[in-house]
């Protein structure tokens, strides 16, 4: 069975973190998943599609143990940052 738009975005731009109690908010969620669009030229889909996706794969997009990986990772921190110029 191939793999959804929201299994390839987990599967490539997010990890488990190590560390209990931390995690990603919806903002940077959403931010991330983004990035991965952008960067995959993939049809980026409203929040509540990624909400209801996360829900279907057992995580909670309010409470989890999420960390970003990978370029979108790097596309959003970098998107994200104040300009220092």
């Amino acid at each position: 069975m191939p793999a959804t738009h929201f299994e390839d975005f987990l599967a490539e731009a997010v990890v488990p973190d190590r560390e209990p109690g931390l995690g990603l908010g919806r903002d940077e969620l959403y931010g991330l998943y983004t990035s991965w669009c952008l960067l995959h030229k993939a049809q980026l889909q409203p929040p509540e599609a990624l909400w209801e996706a996360l829900q279907d794969q057992g995580i909670n997009p309010d409470s989890n143990n999420l960390s970003m990986t990978g370029p979108a990772a790097a596309d959003y921190i970098v998107a994200s940052a104040p300009d220092l110029v």
